[in-house]
């Protein structure tokens, strides 16, 4: 890859992290009293949810029926036309910060365990591992490039004994350089596509491992 090329990988993914970061709508996995008062509101209009500020999979299915009954696409974000349908004010702006993309990356991980290995997946029928890296980073509203040495260039280096959980940890197995990927979770464990289990947790204290590393990058 050109380093022309590059540099505009790194760009776009710098574009879409800051973006993000005011985020365009409320959904799943947030948390707070915006949420509660969307919950109130629904609450109010006889959808069975709970008023706990707490956007878990019960108030997505209300809002989705609410925007069904409004005509509006059925997604179950609460977007600037569901706030105004359901708030009768303009929506305020979405901040997050780094833990809920840390939270939502890893356990949208988690839900794939035992996922086969496929070389070129990127979907939940298949992954490979920078496949399965950019799902599940996308998930969370993160564009990635699609493979792992692409993915390599992206973000800021992070020092081994520095690592946080969302970190991406890089090794060099079948050719030199950056050849797989995995998601850091924490205590030396990480979650990847291996060629030979599948979506899996592993850990970097592994002899294997240990000798293939080659460094992290920090995105969030």
């Amino acid at each position: 890859m050109s380093k022309v090329l590059r540099l505009i990988i790194l760009s776009a993914l710098f574009m879409c992290w800051f973006s993000i970061a005011s985020a365009d709508a409320f959904r799943s996995g947030d948390q707070g009293t915006e949420v509660a008062e969307i919950q109130g509101a629904l609450a109010n209009l006889g959808y069975d949810v709970a008023a706990d500020g707490d956007f878990g999979p019960a108030t997505q299915e209300a809002v989705k029926e609410f925007q069904a009954s409004m005509g509006i696409d059925a997604d179950g974000l609460v977007g600037s036309q569901t706030y105004q349908a359901l708030m009768g004010r303009d929506m305020p702006q979405v901040s997050r910060g780094s833990n809920y993309y840390t939270r939502r990356i890893i356990q949208t991980s988690l839900q794939y365990i035992g996922v086969p290995y496929v070389f070129g997946g990127t979907t939940p029928s298949g992954f490979d591992c920078s496949g399965f890296t950019r799902y599940v980073f996308a998930n969370a509203g993160i564009s990635l490039p699609r493979t792992a040495d692409a993915q390599y260039e992206v973000g800021t280096p992070v020092a081994y004994d520095d690592l946080i959980p969302g970190d991406l940890v890089f090794f060099s197995t079948y050719t030199y350089g950056a050849s797989h990927v995995g998601v850091y979770m924490g205590d030396s464990k990480f979650i990847d596509a291996s060629t030979s289990r599948g979506v899996t947790i592993d850990s970097l204290d592994s002899g294997y491992w240990s000798s293939a590393y080659i460094g992290a990058r920090r995105i969030i």
